[in-house]
């Protein structure tokens, strides 16, 4: 069941608390329960987005796809930002495109909210090793000995990945779409600045051709299409700059919406999008950075090049 947001009201102290109650009733896996209580609560408050999304929660449980996809849509239409991510959940049940289904405020809110744990729930409990994948490929792809100019850390979170890639640049900056993540990575002391800001934005208002490295650690698992920051990447990085990345995968073809929320990428459309963008793929290398339930989650360490 998705964390909905602190703030989430319906400006009616007593209907806020049949959320509370109909969450717990969730929690205890009475979703009949849930559902029945949510739906009178909708009624009295029609705007009230966090209860319309736990509905869909609660109805696609209880095994309602069809009074589900409603809930979910409504949530939407009820917040503009869709800070819920009610599209993604729709997308999951097939009523929406896969692509352009994650809203940039569902990513934020959901990271300001995981801040304060983030990395000992990566590193600790799904045994994550992104940066260190990196790291490896970029040694392989460039030589041990290579070092950087300008390099950007492309939703660099809480700094994971600093620790391994700033010994080797000049200047490394970092973006990301939450501040509280943000406010982690800036006590390390790594980074020349951080912006709060999207990925492919951030690439866009680099001077071109003024990077000569780009990392991406487990941040492009929330873009569906990956050509359009492929291109802009191409458009930041000088002759020979490098972009390091790592991206969830999967057998088939094209883009998977995966249940926990996340892309994953079919080698051929990671090869198609560098390929679209002008960038030449110096690695791609099945890689697991990270499990889930025990499992290591497929996923691919690329390396491409600007010509």
């Amino acid at each position: 069941m998705a964390a909905l947001p602190h703030s989430a009201s319906s400006g009616d102290p007593a209907l806020d608390r049949r959320l509370d109650w109909a969450r717990a009733l969730c929690d205890e896996g009475d979703w009949p329960a849930a559902a029945d209580l949510l739906a009178d609560t909708v009624a009295a408050a029609p705007g009230f987005a966090a209860a319309w999304f736990l509905l869909g929660e609660a109805r696609q449980a209880a095994g309602d796809a069809a009074g589900a996809a409603e809930a979910f849509a409504t949530a939407r239409a009820c917040d503009a930002d869709d800070t819920l991510g009610a599209g993604l959940r729709l997308a999951r049940l097939g009523q929406a495109p896969a692509e352009g289904a994650m809203s940039a405020a569902y990513v934020r809110t959901l990271f300001d909210q995981y801040a304060d744990r983030f990395d000992s729930a990566l590193r600790d409990k799904l045994a994550y090793r992104g940066p260190e994948l990196l790291l490896a490929a970029l040694v392989r792809g460039a030589g041990e000995g290579r070092r950087f100019r300008h390099g950007l850390d492309l939703g660099c979170g809480t700094g994971l990945a600093a620790p391994l890639i700033a010994p080797r640049v000049e200047v490394l900056d970092g973006v990301d779409l939450s501040p509280a993540m943000l406010a982690k990575a800036e006590t390390l002391g790594l980074y020349g600045r951080l912006d709060a800001a999207d990925m492919g934005d951030a690439l866009a208002a680099a001077p071109r051709a003024g990077l000569d490295l780009i990392v991406a650690a487990d941040a492009l698992c929330y873009l569906a299409d990956l050509q359009p920051l492929f291109a802009a990447a191409a458009r930041a990085l000088a002759p020979g700059g490098l972009f390091a990345f790592t991206v969830e995968t999967h057998e088939g073809v094209g883009v998977l919406l995966r249940e926990t929320l996340r892309y994953a990428h079919a080698a051929a459309t990671v090869r198609a999008a560098a390929n679209a963008a002008g960038l030449d793929v110096r690695r791609l290398e099945e890689a697991s950075t990270r499990t889930e339930k025990g499992v290591p989650v497929p996923g691919l360490v690329g390396v491409l090049e600007r010509p």
